[in-house]
């Protein structure tokens, strides 16, 4: 059975960098975290530490073992603070997981509903490659998945996916480069500087589609999986960028540029996820309510 002392010195250790360091911590000499640390790695065969000069270097099993302790310790964390609260402070977790290719701030809007609810709500969200948070929805790690597409079905895992709401697609531009268009939307995207999103998002594929049908060959100049990061390129006045119409208000305000035009021939869709038929957990129902008359008003 895993010794979960060891394991605790092992993370440590890992967050600290130093064994020293480590032992200035935990009130232990750095002969007794060093014995305990090595026990761990004789036990399974591994080696979890290496020393390169005066440092020491997770290897990749001890990265891959970080990440699992990460997890355990946050929720012995949050378990251990659950216990110490009196009944009337205890709060409800709320354990999100937010699909990498969904905007932040459609995820910020979907999620702005739990803050304000009169149940004491504790939010946790966590970024992540979609199968991975459908692994964690799964085993109970997480409370509810949010995606730019449904439950795949190809995968073995019980789900549930609510349409939380669809919107067009809006493109937007800096000042600058928007001054540089002579030709109204959507002919000026013609052989325009664009940024797309990556090809794991659900959107690409539609976009690609419409730019046929409309014959229309803009300058692809960059790809982005993460829609903040697109975002950025855009504000600097790398090229044109989209978003969900929406939030189209907002990029303007938050990124200084110019909405240049519009389509709902290219649709952008978010799903909650949840191991719930019938959803119950307070959290999920604020989210799914807000969505539906304050953010997409259906």
């Amino acid at each position: 059975m895993l010794n979960y002392r060891q394991l605790h010195y092992f993370w440590v250790v890992a967050r600290t960098g130093s064994i020293v360091r480590a032992g200035e911590q935990l009130n232990l000499t750095p002969q007794t975290i060093s014995g305990q640390i090595s026990l761990l790695e004789q036990t399974y065969g591994i080696e979890l530490f290496r020393r390169v000069g005066r440092q020491l270097e997770l290897t990749e099993t001890g990265r891959q073992a970080l990440t699992y302790a990460e997890q355990m310790f946050q929720i012995g964390g949050e378990l251990e603070a659950m216990l110490r609260a009196r009944p009337d402070e205890q709060q409800i977790l709320f354990r999100v997981g937010v699909a990498d290719v969904v905007p932040k701030s459609i995820v910020y809007r979907l999620l702005a509903p739990t803050m304000d609810m009169e149940d004491a709500l504790r939010l946790s969200c966590r970024e992540d490659k979609l199968e991975r948070l459908l692994a964690d929805l799964a085993i109970q790690r997480l409370d509810l998945v949010i995606s730019d597409s449904p439950m795949p079905s190809h995968l073995d895992i019980k789900g549930y996916s609510q349409r939380l709401g669809e919107c067009g697609i809006s493109f937007f531009a800096t000042p600058a480069l928007a001054a540089e268009l002579s030709e109204d939307f959507p002919a000026c995207l013609q052989h325009a500087p664009l940024l797309i999103p990556g090809q794991e998002t659900v959107v690409r594929s539609r976009l690609l589609r419409w730019f046929a049908e409309q014959q229309i060959q803009p300058r692809i100049v960059g790809e982005f999986d993460d829609s903040a990061l697109m975002q950025a390129f855009g504000q600097s006045g790398s090229g044109i960028f989209i978003g969900p119409s929406v939030i189209a208000d907002e990029v303007c305000r938050q990124y200084g540029v110019e909405l240049i035009g519009q389509t709902d021939a290219v649709i952008e869709s978010f799903y909650a996820i949840s191991v719930e038929r019938k959803v119950k957990h307070p959290g999920i129902l604020a989210i799914t309510e807000g969505a539906r008359r304050q953010l997409f008003n259906w």
